[in-house]
C-alpha cells in the first residue's frame, strides 16, 4: 500500500467531521429554541422532544468521536508507511476504516432519530388541526422542532 491511499480519504473524512458539526450545531440551536419555549409555556410533545434530542445529541458526540479516530488512525497510518513500516501502516489504515464504518452507522441510526422526531412534531400538529385548537394564524408561525 502506498502512502497515498490513506491521504484519499483526508477530504471525506474532512467533510464528514463538517456535516456532524453542522449537525451539532443545529441541534444545538433547537435544543435552546424548545427551553425557551418550554419556559414561556409546559408543552407534552416538548417532553417527547427532549428525550429524541437527548438520544440524538448522544449518537452525534459518538458519529464525531469515532470520525475523529479514523482521521487520526488514517494520518498516523500515512506516518508509519511514510516510516517504511508497511504492516502497521496497513493495520491502522484497516482500523481507520472500520472507525469510519462505525461514524456512519451512528449517523444512520441518528437519521432515524431524526425522522422520528419530525413524526411526533407532525402528531403534535394533526392532533391540534383534529381539536382545532390550532388558528390559522398559530400555522402560518409554527417552526419545526425535530429538524
Amino acid at each position: 500500500m502506498s502512502l497515498t491511499t490513506p491521504a484519499l480519504l483526508f477530504p471525506a473524512i474532512s467533510l464528514l467531521l463538517l456535516a456532524y458539526t453542522n449537525r451539532f450545531l443545529t441541534l444545538a440551536q433547537l435544543i435552546r429554541k424548545l427551553a425557551d419555549e418550554e419556559r414561556s409555556q409546559h408543552q407534552e410533545v416538548n417532553a417527547r422532544q427532549i428525550l429524541l434530542l437527548r438520544k440524538r445529541i448522544s449518537l452525534t458526540k459518538r458519529m464525531q468521536l469515532a470520525g475523529v479516530l479514523s482521521f487520526l488512525l488514517c494520518t498516523l497510518s500515512m506516518f508509519a508507511l511514510f516510516l517504511s513500516l508497511d504492516l502497521l501502516g496497513l493495520v491502522l489504515f484497516g482500523i481507520s476504516l472500520i472507525s469510519l464504518s462505525i461514524s456512519l452507522i451512528y449517523s444512520l441510526w441518528e437519521i432515524q432519530i431524526s425522522t422520528n422526531a419530525l413524526n411526533v412534531q407532525l402528531q403534535d400538529i394533526e392532533e391540534l388541526l383534529a381539536s382545532g385548537a390550532w388558528s390559522s394564524q398559530e400555522r402560518r408561525g409554527h417552526h419545526d422542532h425535530a429538524e
